[in-house]
């Protein structure tokens, strides 16, 4: 059990570095709009107790928001 757990943090740290590299060549715009998704998808899966349907309409609720509020 224990191998398997620091499996699983070495992996989910390479994914969590791998996607930050990702966001390197985006502008201020796609920045906020991505990190307006992210914050939406976890307050509409918090908000309504982990529903796909919350957390995918928090993700497009967020990301609409972000999208918005960055524009230059």
């Amino acid at each position: 059990m224990n191998t398997m757990k620091r499996f699983l943090i070495s992996v989910t740290t390479a994914m969590l570095l791998l996607g930050l590299t990702a966001c390197a060549g985006m502008s201020a715009q796609e920045k906020g709009t991505v990190i307006g998704a992210g914050a939406g998808a976890v307050g509409g899966s918090v908000l309504t107790g982990g529903s796909a349907l919350g957390t995918v309409g928090g993700a497009a609720v967020g990301g609409v928001i972000g999208h918005e509020v960055s524009k230059p």
